[in-house]
């Protein structure tokens, strides 16, 4: 960056301590909409993540305190975690983030050297590798059949109960792509209970929870509207077209945009500042970019939701992007 310029001094823990801050409202909409099994999955991540770091470092010879008090293990492993159903088996939160870690995190070089945001390679190998797991998502309890509290979860969890009817369903994305393939129309499917006024019962809450948090991270600086903005717009314009051509194959706009994935992506994932862009219209393209493949693979694509891939490929693109972005240097002639 050329001089002159102020730049406010922000360390890493502060950063990541202000990320986990804007997590806690979803996290606390999360247990009184699903109920308590997220806590259980946050503990398992959170612990797996600091143990894969701490190994990590003894294994490259770096002191382990520096960096395990820096939190950014913790925020992989709390995004990790949220994009996770509440009651997935404790194997599988495990090896996510192990996988995010160590493998998507410390072998591309550590903090500040990955490629690739690490809780989203970390849920596209789940996904990929366990899909039936991956689709068992916790009923919001206004539908639920049962309730279970943070005991029973936690059995669960660890598969030392069975898991009691009517406590999961399909997410309203899957069910939607369900209905679409069985050649039902989006007002038939949206009937159905699962379905609320904008979005999933229950999800549209969540959603709304992470746009606070978002808010909370863009009042304190953290992060700039660019990519979050960005990413709406290109999902809305997306979807909002796809709608107008065909209401009865395409969901609204708003369906879509009230999705706590959409949320958490736009927010917390996308606007990382590593993998992603880094100059102002770079970050809009970036931004654009992962709406816009949000859609693609929701609509066309093989899973009901594509959050994580869509910003995994804007992520190959990120250095492309920056590199004919470069804003000109004050002073320095144009190339004519």
């Amino acid at each position: 960056m050329p001089a002159p310029y102020i730049a406010e001094r922000a360390s890493v823990t502060q950063v990541m301590a202000w990320v986990l801050i804007a997590l806690l409202p979803g996290i606390v909409t999360y247990v009184w909409v699903f109920g308590p099994g997220i806590l259980v999955t946050l503990a398992i991540a959170t612990v797996t993540a600091l143990a894969g770091e701490a190994a990590m470092l003894k294994a490259r010879g770096y002191p382990a305190k520096p960096f395990l008090t820096d939190l950014s293990a913790v925020v992989t492993a709390w995004l990790l975690a949220l994009s996770l159903p509440s009651l997935a088996p404790w194997w599988l939160v495990v090896t996510g983030t192990l996988f995010a870690i160590v493998v998507a995190k410390h072998l591309y070089g550590g903090l500040g050297q990955n490629v690739f945001n690490p809780a989203m390679v970390g849920y596209a190998v789940l996904i990929i590798s366990f899909p039936a797991q991956m689709t068992h998502w916790a009923a919001p309890l206004q539908l639920a059949h049962a309730h279970l509290d943070l005991a029973q979860s936690a059995a669960v969890i660890f598969g030392l109960d069975r898991l009691p009817d009517g406590t999961t369903m399909a997410t309203p994305l899957d069910t939607l792509r369900t209905g679409l393939l069985q050649q039902h129309t989006v007002d038939e499917i949206m009937a159905q209970p699962i379905f609320g006024r904008f979005g999933g019962t229950g999800f549209e809450w969540l959603a709304f929870a992470f746009w606070i948090g978002g808010l909370i991270l863009w009042a304190r600086r953290i992060i700039s509207w660019h990519v979050p903005m960005a990413f709406l717009a290109g999902l809305w314009l997306t979807a909002g077209i796809l709608h107008f051509y065909d209401t009865g194959r395409y969901g609204a706009p708003w369906f879509h945009f009230f999705a706590p994935s959409v949320a958490l992506g736009a927010f917390f994932i996308a606007t990382d500042p590593v993998s992603g862009a880094t100059t102002p219209l770079g970050k809009l393209l970036f931004g654009l970019g992962a709406g816009f493949l949000t859609m693609m693979i929701r609509t066309w694509g093989g899973y009901p939701d594509g959050v994580a891939f869509a910003i995994l490929l804007m992520n190959v693109a990120a250095p492309l992007i920056d590199a004919y972005t470069q804003p000109r240097v004050y002073g320095a002639r144009s190339k004519s």
